[in-house]
């Protein structure tokens, strides 16, 4: 209501109207071909910069240099990712879904900070590594922004303020993803992220000071 003080108000409902970008005709392929790349691109292959992120840590010895410290500081960022990606797997999309995927994405923008601020000064940090830091950083953005573009009523919700019961509840999906899609994201995750990442926080821990 504010906004239609300052502009006319024809132009104020034909901006309101807005035909030319509600969904055409061809909405139901757009929609599809977005779930497609957001379920069998964006996550699978969010693997490949985690996988070389480690790859890094592995080549400027992590553990002789900012150790233990920085490997728990994976493990949380990972944590930030892999709650609200589980969420929305298995999740009804919802206002809760959102708002934690929302809140988890400025956590790990705010824990990346950290974590290069931690890495600085104690181990070398080369501009390839920074370069992958900023594909790592933005991923959960984008997941978010697919999610929100498929499910637009429950945004519109979230902006709302979530007024019905459901809107805060963590329900099933409607239409489950396939079994198989999901074991096979999971062996994806396992072998890229959880299983380097781990062996990680192995080496980092076997090489403190007296043990």
């Amino acid at each position: 209501m504010g906004a239609a003080r300052f502009l006319p108000r024809k132009v104020w409902r034909q901006w309101r109207r807005a035909d030319e970008l509600r969904a055409g005709p061809h909405a139901a392929a757009t929609e599809a071909a977005a779930r497609r790349f957001l379920l069998l691109g964006l996550l699978p292959l969010w693997v490949v910069p985690g996988l070389t992120d480690w790859w890094m840590h592995r080549r400027t010895g992590i553990e002789r240099t900012s150790g233990t410290k920085e490997s728990v500081v994976h493990a949380l960022m990972m944590t930030e990712v892999g709650v609200p990606v589980l969420m929305g797997l298995l999740a009804r999309v919802n206002p809760l879904v959102l708002t934690t995927m929302g809140a988890a994405a400025v956590a790990h923008g705010a824990t990346a900070l950290y974590d290069v601020s931690l890495a600085t000064g104690e181990r070398e940090i080369r501009p390839v590594e920074q370069h992958i830091h900023s594909f790592l950083e933005v991923l959960p953005l984008t997941a978010l922004a697919f999610t929100a573009c498929l499910h637009p009523d429950q945004v519109r919700s979230t902006l709302r303020g979530g007024p019905h019961p459901q809107d805060w509840r963590l329900l099933p999906k409607e239409r489950p993803l396939p079994a198989a899609y999901l074991a096979g994201l999971a062996g994806v995750i396992g072998l890229g992220v959880v299983v380097p990442y781990a062996e990680e926080l192995r080496r980092c821990l076997r090489a403190r000071p007296g043990v």
